[in-house]
């Protein structure tokens, strides 16, 4: 960041009164920042409900105590993110819309002690009954992402608690030189596809220290080889010191029809819910248009990690019929697990799983098998352990 310069939205006509749309005020403060040559944008205390606004480059956006961004209930307000390289038509869920955004930027950041929540019930219909497992019947034609980042060098998101997203809370595309730090994402548990932090095509990626409670995936890492016009590789990243806690899978790992996935540490973890804990599944559902796949996923570390859940705590399954370029190079070390279900590695016929290392492992499960092995070659075992656990005992 260049020479720190401070800019307040109120000076720019922010009512901060959680009534009045800030939107323009917010964006101004950006602006004027970006063409200063950079700086702080600082948000005090007080309720700024906005639409979509877009971060530029040299600009930190700084929530102080009390402060709380909160998105709009009218999808008018909000925005696409159209980006060179970017075929929002493609996008995941059917929405390129955005809360917060930026494109082709460097040196960007939101940090501070306040939060943003993008109410996202205000865009499922609250008076349908709920499912049987617990969510909003609807799944609304169009809803925002808390924030979207394409092709950003040098992005820096800490300290800050980020809420209630309608759809995935951060999707970072194509973005180098990421550091993501002592964040809490909560996310509403009755919102369908309620992510914590997707991860596309990005190489040197951190994320540390973080508290993420999801309803479905808290951090996903992929390359969505459909949405962009170069190839999707992502690479180079690491995860530590984090507390995840999720109703569908904390962590996961690929699609069939993305391309490389490469390179990845994830360490001192604790991982909880009553899905999955760590998830691998190339399901046919989820293949292209054209039916093939090719995800390339090699060379990724889980270690110092506690996984406490209701289903398979590891799960690796490659569905029959799917040929992908490679699942290979995994090592699982020093880990501790309490499961309903076993550890699950499934490759096809087409594409069994390769070289793949436990080491230390302690598996309790009130399943009846502990480990699942199919299409499988270059298993490696050392010093694991496999109990038989009481379900009654696991849940007490």
């Amino acid at each position: 960041m260049r020479e720190s310069k401070y800019f307040y939205p109120q000076d720019f006509g922010a009512r901060a009164d959680g009534v009045a749309l800030d939107t323009p005020a917010l964006q101004a403060a950006i602006d004027a920042c970006h063409t200063a040559g950079g700086g702080v944008v600082r948000c005090g205390a007080g309720v700024y409900r906005t639409g979509s606004i877009e971060l530029k480059s040299h600009v930190e956006l700084y929530l102080g105590p009390g402060c709380r961004i909160v998105g709009s209930a009218d999808i008018k307000d909000y925005k696409i993110l159209e980006s060179p390289g970017f075929d929002h038509s493609q996008a995941n869920e059917r929405t390129a819309y955005y809360l917060i955004g930026a494109r082709h930027a460097c040196q960007v950041a939101i940090t501070g002690p306040g939060e943003i929540d993008a109410a996202g019930q205000a865009f499922y219909d609250q008076s349908a009954p709920l499912k049987k497992s617990g969510q909003f019947s609807v799944k609304p034609d169009l809803r925002p992402r808390l924030a979207m980042f394409h092709k950003c060098t040098d992005l820096r998101i800490a300290e800050a608690t980020f809420r209630d997203s309608p759809c995935w809370t951060f999707w970072l595309m194509c973005c180098e030189r990421v550091q993501v730090r002592g964040i809490k994402i909560f996310c509403d548990r009755r919102i369908i596809n309620g992510d914590g932090i997707d991860v596309d095509a990005c190489r040197d990626i951190t994320i540390s220290d973080c508290i993420i409670h999801a309803q479905d995936d808290c951090l996903v890492f992929r390359a969505i080889q459909k949405v962009h016009e170069a190839p999707a590789i992502c690479e180079n990243f690491a995860v530590t010191n984090c507390v995840l806690s999720s109703d569908r899978g904390s962590i996961r790992i690929s699609c069939p029809s993305d391309h490389i996935v490469r390179n990845g540490v994830f360490s001192n973890l604790t991982i909880s819910g009553p899905h999955h804990g760590i998830a691998m599944h190339f399901p046919r559902r989820f293949l292209g248009k054209d039916g093939r796949g090719g995800a390339d996923v090699h060379d990724l570390l889980f270690s110092n990690i506690s996984i406490e859940c209701g289903r398979a705590p590891i799960r690796m399954i490659i569905e029959e019929g799917i040929k992908l370029t490679r699942v290979s190079g995994i090592t699982f070390a020093n880990m501790r697990i309490k499961s309903d279900m076993p550890c699950q590695l499934e490759g096809s016929s087409q594409t069994p799983i390769e070289d793949v290392t436990f080491d230390n492992v302690r598996i309790q499960t009130s399943g009846e098998q502990g480990i699942i092995l199919r299409n499988c070659r270059g298993i490696r075992m050392n010093n694991v352990e496999l109990d038989y656990l009481e379900a009654a005992n696991r849940h007490a």
